[in-house]
């Protein structure tokens, strides 16, 4: 089996790794987050052995590159007079971004098999057999490791934003 060229890797691949830099980071460093990811995949892709699950590779990578973009960005200095400028300007799209970043935050937070099956779930679009292949085990434990992260972000990130434990219409506790 031969690999694939290079560029038809990134036709075939470059839209869901966009979706998952999106997804991370947000459509403001979307951009930069693919490049990112495209560069280092080149950099590794001769040592790639043929066989190798191109898609889940390139999420992989994708998810990290974002995570590096969010952290460079939170590195870089604000200047105390453009802060008036950001906070006025934020519309529906500035709010989204800045839950978005959050949102990364408490992914990168689960442990490491939660997060993974998560991000390659539900951001990278892989079925649970192809996630149980990247980190070893059953599409069972893989679908268990997404099921129970989801359930910590809705008590972490979710529950810092609704009182999830208040009695719901027709429902007593």
């Amino acid at each position: 089996m031969t690999k694939p060229p290079f560029e038809a890797v990134v036709r075939d691949h470059g839209p869901r790794v966009f979706r998952v830099c999106r997804a991370v980071v947000g459509a403001h460093d979307a951009d930069d987050a693919w490049s990112e990811t495209f560069l280092a995949a080149l950099k590794a892709y001769p040592e790639l052995p043929a066989d190798a699950n191109l898609e889940a590779w390139l999420v992989t990578i994708a998810y990290r590159k974002a995570i590096d973009v969010t952290r460079a960005r939170a590195r870089q200095p604000v200047p105390t007079d453009a802060i008036t400028e950001i906070v006025g300007a934020l519309d529906d799209t500035g709010a989204d971004h800045v839950d978005l970043d959050a949102l990364a935050v408490a992914v990168d937070q689960l442990p490491h098999k939660q997060k993974h099956a998560v991000v390659y779930h539900y951001l990278g679009g892989l079925p649970y057999n192809e996630i149980a292949v990247v980190l070893g085990g059953t599409a069972a434990a893989a679908r268990r490791a997404a099921s129970d992260g989801i359930a910590t972000l809705r008590r972490t990130y979710l529950g810092n934003l609704t009182d999830f434990d208040a009695p719901r219409k027709g429902h007593t506790k």
